[in-house]
């Protein structure tokens, strides 16, 4: 495939620029005690990351999303997790030099985490001035949908043509397709290697670094 330098990057946030995985278990292990659940193994509850909270705690439950129990659940998880979402949570290797590799071209933040967590991540790590748009998953259809990633460019003024999405998992790859953008997989996210590469993305690098090195070596449009 033939890489063209993007007019604008919507990045996803965890797996991808920050490592979340420590501050989202010990939210999740709050909320399946205080349904009377046991904890689980932090490494377990990595895998159910990415798709919304609601999903993650079904998952963390083995119930149906639209149970009551995961109702009762996300009431505990929710205000507990907006209140230490940044107790452990670090910016992944990376992430500052793509971000400044990419300067001046506008980056749009694309999560399925709720906005109010979201926005405390972004403020605790300092990077929350970063994006001219962020589209979280209290904003309308969650990734793999494409209007996670359309209503983020639409807010640009980007084309998804001239766009790149940069994501860790298979539902980063499937909305950023959908769209119509080029698709970059970082490897090392929460998802296994199997079910990302699954998806196809154009492409898969090690690391932010790799997305930041391919940027200055396409220039600038």
């Amino acid at each position: 495939m033939s890489l063209r330098a993007p007019l604008a990057v919507a990045f996803d946030l965890d797996g991808t620029l920050i490592d979340s995985k420590g501050d989202i278990a010990a939210a999740c292990n709050r909320a399946l005690v205080a349904v009377g659940r046991s904890p689980l193994d932090e490494d377990v509850i990595a895998r159910f990351i990415g798709v919304g909270a609601r999903v993650l705690l079904a998952r963390a439950l083995d119930l149906e999303p639209d149970d009551a129990l995961v109702d009762r659940a996300l009431a505990a998880f929710q205000p507990f997790y907006d209140a230490n979402a940044a107790v452990r949570t670090t910016l992944l290797p990376g992430a500052i030099a793509v971000m400044d590799a990419l300067a001046p071209r506008p980056l749009a933040l694309v999560t399925n985490k709720p906005r109010s967590s979201t926005l405390a991540v972004l403020k605790a790590l300092a990077i929350d001035t970063r994006f001219a748009f962020i589209r979280t998953g209290s904003d309308g259809p969650l990734k793999p949908h494409r209007r996670a990633v359309t209503d983020a460019l639409d807010a640009l003024g980007v084309a998804p043509a001239d766009a790149w999405m940069v994501g860790d998992a298979e539902q980063d790859v499937r909305a950023g397709r959908a769209a119509g953008c080029v698709t970059i997989v970082v490897r090392g996210g929460f998802q296994s290697a199997e079910r990302v590469e699954a998806s196809r993305p154009d492409l898969t690098v090690d690391s932010l670094l790799d997305v930041a090195a391919l940027v200055t070596k396409l220039g600038k449009r």
